[in-house]
């Protein structure tokens, strides 16, 4: 999974700065930065407040960051065939860019 590649691209899509969203999250830029390069783990309440920054449902927010990784062997053609397709459309849904 990877949640702080997908948070980092959903604030920068919206034309976010670092510095402001840390603000608008109630967290300090630099451990933003630190989950935008998973190296920290947010707790599913400050996972809340991002995925509510960013306009977005929290499951679509963990959906986005699945990775092949994050999908059982038997699945993952299927996966391999669908995702790209499936989060191309929940970005068209969910995510804006202002």
């Amino acid at each position: 999974m990877n949640l702080g590649g997908t948070i980092k691209s959903l604030r920068q899509k919206a034309g976010k700065s670092q510095k402001d969203f840390a603000v608008e999250c109630e967290i300090t830029a630099t451990y933003l930065s630190q989950i935008e390069t998973n190296q920290k783990e947010p707790n599913l309440s400050k996972l809340r407040i991002i995925a509510n920054a960013l306009k977005i449902p929290l499951p679509i927010l963990f959906f986005l960051s699945l990775t092949s990784e994050d999908i059982k062997p038997e699945k993952a053609k299927a996966y391999e065939i669908l995702g790209p397709s499936v989060k191309s459309l929940i970005n068209e849904f969910f995510t804006t860019t202002e």
